[in-house]
């Protein structure tokens, strides 16, 4: 657990983390209710969210995206990587500093790993790196957070 007080940047806002969870989780079911999944569907079962999103991805025309609609999309994608991980695994937003971002802290998922460790991650980064091996796979980039927050076993080679 992270421990002390979070310090923004000077001119930078203070995290808001019950601020930010919501407005996430707001985002993803309204994302669901735009792709025909209804919101009472989506919240008893993120899962049923993968096939409408990744027929959405796969149709979208990434060649000729514009910045602003890339951003729409990695946020998009980075609330439901968490809120899947929330809902499926019990793993939990948090603050962290961090001097390398623009605002002095991030955002991140972390969760109890089958080792019992706590481990965490950015959902930015694992959607960033979802953009980096296209097309866009979204079970793929679900299991690429499972991994990471070691919630699922590894599989041992011989």
């Amino acid at each position: 657990m992270v421990k002390g007080k979070k310090m923004a940047r000077a001119g930078a806002p203070e995290p808001d983390l019950e601020r930010w969870m919501d407005e996430g989780r707001r985002a993803i079911i309204d994302v669901a209710d735009m792709l025909g999944v209804p919101p009472s569907v989506y919240v008893n079962d993120p899962i049923s969210l993968i096939p409408a999103l990744q027929n959405y991805v796969s149709r979208l025309p990434l060649s000729q995206l514009e910045q602003s609609d890339w951003v729409t999309l990695q946020t998009d994608l980075m609330a439901y990587v968490a809120d899947f991980l929330i809902q499926k695994h019990g793993a939990r937003w948090n603050v962290v500093d961090d001097p390398t971002a623009p605002r002095g802290y991030r955002y991140i998922i972390e969760a109890e790993g089958r080792d019992g460790e706590i481990h965490r991650i950015d959902p930015v980064d694992v959607v960033q790196l979802e953009f980096r091996n296209l097309p866009i796979e979204v079970i793929r980039m679900l299991a690429s957070a499972e991994l990471a927050l070691h919630l699922t076993p590894e599989i041992q080679e011989d």
